[in-house]
């Protein structure tokens, strides 16, 4: 297995401790940055999920630039990418700090563009991630972490950056996802 199917993997299971460490009870004291109380357990959990999400760029970045592409990697990072962030999704919707209605339609998108992939490489075509969806997943990564750490002020300013950067990622979410299907319509013609 080479690098970047090992950093995929390495992802995959990152994700029962970000759960773990997200969720569990666990009572390890508090911290203050920036003048904001910070649960330690929700710190680490922000730290694992950050981790992660530097693996879903590394182990594309060390593919591409080695010529690693496979076909495990092609199915499993795509797919690790949804699953890390689905689950943070669903667990900060159980912590109150996420809207469902949001994260229903995030996950929503994430299910259709999945399918239509799936319809294209049926079809013989590969549809590659094009600029809305790269801003789509690192704006959902950045919000996810600013959720989790319950928005530690920037720069002094008590503004509600990981809302703002949530609806952000909704914005980008329903766009790049309008986007795919506007740009791969012609799969469609011969069923309507």
């Amino acid at each position: 297995m080479n690098l970047p199917n090992k950093l995929t993997v390495l992802r995959i299971f990152m994700i029962p401790v970000f759960i773990i460490l997200a969720v569990a009870p666990f009572n390890w004291g508090e911290i203050s940055i920036l003048g904001t109380s910070l649960e330690v357990t929700q710190l680490v959990a922000a730290i694992i999920f950050a981790i992660a999400s530097i693996t879903d760029w590394l182990d594309g970045y060390i593919a591409r630039r080695d010529n690693l592409v496979t076909n495990f990697g092609k199915f499993a990072d795509p797919l690790a990418d949804k699953m890390l962030v689905m689950t943070a999704f669903i667990v900060l919707v159980g912590q109150g700090k996420a809207a469902s209605w949001i994260v229903a339609i995030i996950v929503c998108r994430e299910l259709a563009v999945t399918g239509l992939r799936l319809l294209l490489v049926e079809g013989g075509e590969v549809m590659a991630a094009a600029w809305p969806g790269k801003v789509k997943t690192a704006t959902q990564m950045v919000a996810i972490i600013l959720l989790l750490i319950n928005n530690i002020p920037f720069a002094g300013l008590n503004l509600p950056v990981d809302q703002i950067m949530l609806y952000t990622c909704l914005i980008f979410t329903i766009y790049s996802g309008v986007d795919y299907f506007a740009k791969n319509k012609d799969i469609f013609k011969d069923s309507m």
